[in-house]
Parts: C-alpha cells; structure tokens; sequence
C-alpha cells in the first residue's frame, strides 16, 4: 500500500496558514482528482481545496476549527497496491521541515505518512516497553505539524507527556497552547496561592469567541490603522436628484453605485494627492500612478474590500460591470485573494446599511476613503423655494499628513460638483 500525504497548499497573496472550516469527506471515502475534499478559510477568503490524486481517505489529521500552517499535513489517501512508490514534492516542505526532539540536528522523515504522524489507519499503534525504561519515554509521539514541535521545544515541554485530542490521539497546536497555558498557571499559583484560588464569578457569565481567519485580519488592520493613521473627516450633504435621474436613464447596469465611482475617480485625478499612502519609515508618501479601487462590502464571511485594478483607466460601462462582479462575489462568500489587496483609495457606500453617515476607519495601508449615507428625500431650497429633493451626505476620511483640510475638501466639493451634476461627470471623461 502506497500513502500520499497531501500538504496545505501555498494560497498565495503572502498567506502562512488557514483554518479548517469543514471536511468534504470522511475517512475510508474514495476520493477523485480534483474533487474538493476540505474548506477552509483564511486571512482573507474561504475556499475548498481539492485533491490532487485520487484514492481512499487513510486519515484527516486535523479536526474543524483547527489552524494549519501551509506545508502541514492536511489529508492521507491510499493510493492503493498498483500505485507508483514516493511522494511529490508538495509534501516535502513537512518531511524536511521535521526536527528531532533532542538537540543535535535535524534529520529528514524517510517513513510512510502514517508512521510519520505516530499512528495508522486503526489508531495509535502498540509500542512494546523494554523491561525498566520509563512508558512516557517510548510512547509513540502522534505529531503532524512541525510547528507543534517547534512551539513545545520553545517551551520545554516533552510531546510525549502530552494527550491528543486529534484523530488517533494526534497532538495539534491546541493541545500544546493548553498545556503551555496551565504550567503558566502552575507558575502563578505557586507565586501566589491565593490569588489563584480565587474565582472571579463573572467569568461564569460571559461567552469567548475566537477570532480567526479574516475575522481576526480585520481586527488586526482596524487596530493598525487606529494606531497608524492620523485621520480627520471632512462631510456635506448634497443634492443627489439629478444623479438619481440619471442612473434610472442610462440603462441596464449602470447604477447609482458606478456613477458615485466615476465621480470619485474623476476627482482623483485632479486631487492625486489622495490616491496615495505614507511610508512612515522612510518618512516619504508614496502616490500611486493608477487608482485601484477598493470597495467596501458586507460579506457572508464579514467586510472585505475587493479591489478594482487601473479603475481610472476604465470606461463608465466596463467599470460597472467590474464592479457588479465582485459586489456579487463578495455577497457569495466567494472572493478569491486575487481579488482582494493593493488597494489605494476606498470607496464605502455604508448608505445601504440605512444610515446617513460615518467616521469609518481608513482601509489600512491607504490613505483616503470616500464614504456615501443613504439616499434618502428631504426639504431642499432650490432656486429660493421650499421643494423635496433627494439628498445624499458625502464624506472623505484621509490621512492628515498626506495633505491639509483645503486640499481634502476642495476633493469633497468636486465629487459633490458631479453628484448634484452628472451630466458634467459624462462629459469630463470618456464613457463606453
């Protein structure tokens, strides 16, 4: 019987890891080239992975919810009698990864997949004991990841003293950070007793959520961009009728959305400024020569911000249609990392949340996002007289030191110029 050890693949995009969502087979199923055989989600989308060889599930090394490195084992499939010997190379980033316990070296696992995690088909395997060696000390070690061997060598924890709660008693990260978190624990009860006996009853009432996949890659750019950005926000409501109008006429596609972006972009040009990030190590602003949108939208998976690349370069059509596929992927749950990243400039239309307005964080590393409330009907005075229009609230949030206030409202008047306007908008640039 031949073993194949499928690896987590490189995902690309600079991705190091990935949660497991869900498995799509179950050990002793038959699987197909090709044939997705696990979800996962990572920093910035969720997809299935598929198989590349065909064959019976020998084990699932990981269980949902668990985060694996890429190159960690992900899947063993039994290729079956007649199958060719050895391994591709995708599976070896794990085999030379593999370190001994012991100091000395590193040496590389020349074992199937099954002997190489620890355990077979069946479950752990029966190690004889020598007569007076300690049982801890020839226990199999069921260990998959070699990052679970690097986190307990940094620690000084034995693996071997460890239980698995994997499949087959397989350790996983989990297993090690709890055991890293209690002699923690040991360490501060033995500094303070009491301290450590004592339970804070709220504890009891309260639930933790983890954060993880893109969940926490959000978190994680709100809190860099809290920290990194000096923003300030400048805001004016507008009058939006003819925009509105001219949306309902223009044809099948082009909404109120692509017209608000060619707006934006039309302005950017004359306010480069804008389209542009600060490197704060160098002490220097880097403007970027074409625009690439980023547009803020609600997600199965939470907020993303899929990118449209050189959207000044686009006409009024082709910018529509790019920017109804992604808004369609993103409301799927299907955006792929291609799609996401190198952003410049954000457009966030939060007025379909039902809100007039906001102080958005900016979309880290960019320096500027243009923010659009609700269209919504209110008194307006038009030419001296008391009518109902229909009204918008623009805002723009940008990073101070890419430019001063004038600058920045000066970009805010004349994106409002083309909303109470459009026909100057069609005008100013080419169209389709």
């Amino acid at each position: 019987m031949t073993t194949f050890e499928f690896t987590l693949p490189d995902l690309g995009e600079g991705l190091t890891e990935a949660e497991i969502v869900a498995w799509l087979v179950r050990e002793g199923d038959q699987v197909t080239v090709d044939q997705p055989v696990v979800e996962v989600e990572t920093a910035k989308t969720r997809v299935e992975i598929p198989s590349p060889r065909a064959g019976r599930v020998a084990a699932l090394p990981a269980l949902a919810g668990t985060v694996l490195p890429v190159g960690a084992p992900l899947i063993l499939l039994d290729l079956g009698e007649n199958a060719v010997p050895g391994r591709p190379s995708s599976a070896g980033s794990a085999d030379e990864a593999e370190e001994q316990d012991t100091a000395g070296g590193r040496q590389h696992a020349e074992a199937p997949a099954a002997a190489l995690i620890g355990y077979g088909p069946t479950g752990p395997p029966t190690v004889p004991v020598k007569p007076g060696a300690s049982t801890v000390q020839d226990r199999p070690c069921a260990v998959v990841s070699p990052v679970v061997r690097r986190l307990a060598r940094e620690h000084g924890l034995d693996l071997r003293t460890l239980p698995g709660t994997g499949p087959g008693g397989l350790i996983t990260r989990n297993d090690v950070r709890q055991a890293i978190e209690g002699t923690a624990a040991d360490d501060q009860g033995r500094t303070d007793q009491t301290t450590r006996d004592v339970r804070d009853p709220r504890e009891n009432r309260v639930h933790r959520v983890p954060l993880r996949g893109g969940q926490l890659a959000t978190a994680r750019k709100f809190e860099l961009s809290h920290r990194e950005l000096p923003c300030t926000t400048c805001w004016l409501t507008v009058d939006a009728t003819e925009l509105v109008r001219a949306a309902a006429t223009l044809g099948p596609g082009i909404g109120v959305t692509a017209l608000l972006t060619h707006s934006c972009l039309t302005a950017l040009a004359e306010h480069p400024e804008l389209n542009a990030r600060v490197d704060g190590a160098r002490d220097e602003i880097v403007r970027s020569r074409a625009v690439y949108l980023s547009l803020a939208v609600q997600s199965p998976l939470g907020l993303r911000t899929p990118v449209v690349p050189e959207a000044d370069r686009l006409s009024l059509r082709r910018l529509a249609d790019e920017l109804d596929r992604l808004i369609g992927l993103a409301r799927e749950g299907r955006l792929s990392p291609v799609d996401m990243g190198g952003g410049t400039f954000t457009l966030n239309n939060y007025g379909v949340l039902g809100v007039d307005g906001a102080t958005p964080l900016l979309n880290y590393p960019e320096g500027a996002m243009l923010g659009v409330g609700r269209l919504a009907d209110r008194p307006w005075v038009v030419d001296g007289e008391l009518c109902v229009r229909t009204t918008v609230q623009l805002s723009l949030t940008f990073d101070h030191r890419l430019c001063d206030g004038e600058r920045g409202a000066s970009f805010l008047r004349r994106v409002a110029d083309f909303v109470k306007q459009p026909l100057c908008l069609l005008e100013a640039r080419t169209t389709c």
